[in-house]
């Protein structure tokens, strides 16, 4: 299984869901079965590292942030089973570079993995104060842990996807 987590300019929320879904397969015991990488819909900071502000929040609350910033680009629908946006914008944004029908199902939102969340979005914490990159960072959390619960359904009992052979 391979998902990509995607923001805008994969500084912040993608890169802090990548570290959250991580940390969730570490803890199921997954992290073998599953590829885990972010990218964003923009191109402004290609090449750049995680936003300060968010790798600070994210090591307060115990994740590391590592990688720099990438664009997604249509190869990455062939490679990835699940394209994972963190908000509607990005999510559309998604669909239309997708080659295909086919492609265009793999895309879905962060939050409709969180059976507690608020919203359906990831707010942006770019612009705005620590609190919201702290908030971030446990947005990410539940939302990891409900998606690697999600994932956890998709295993068999001896830990091989059920889309994948043995």
């Amino acid at each position: 299984m391979k998902i990509l987590l995607v923001c805008l300019g994969n500084i912040c929320r993608s890169p802090t869901a990548e570290a959250a879904v991580r940390e969730a397969l570490a803890q199921r015991g997954l992290s073998d079965r599953v590829e885990v990488d972010s990218a964003g819909t923009g191109s402004w900071h290609l090449g750049d590292p995680p936003d300060s502000r968010m790798r600070e929040a994210a090591a307060t609350a115990g994740l590391r942030l590592d990688g720099e910033a990438r664009q997604v680009t249509t190869a990455d629908f062939e490679h990835y089973d699940l394209l994972v946006a963190m908000d509607r914008a990005n999510a559309r944004d998604l669909r239309a570079l997708a080659p295909d029908e086919a492609a265009r199902a793999k895309v879905r939102l962060f939050r409709d993995f969180d059976p507690d969340a608020d919203s359906d979005e990831v707010p942006d914490p770019y612009y705005g104060g620590r609190r919201g990159f702290a908030r971030v960072v446990e947005i990410c959390r539940s939302g990891a842990a409900g998606l690697v619960d999600h994932l956890a359904d998709e295993f068999d009992d001896r830990g091989t996807h059920r889309d994948r052979p043995a």
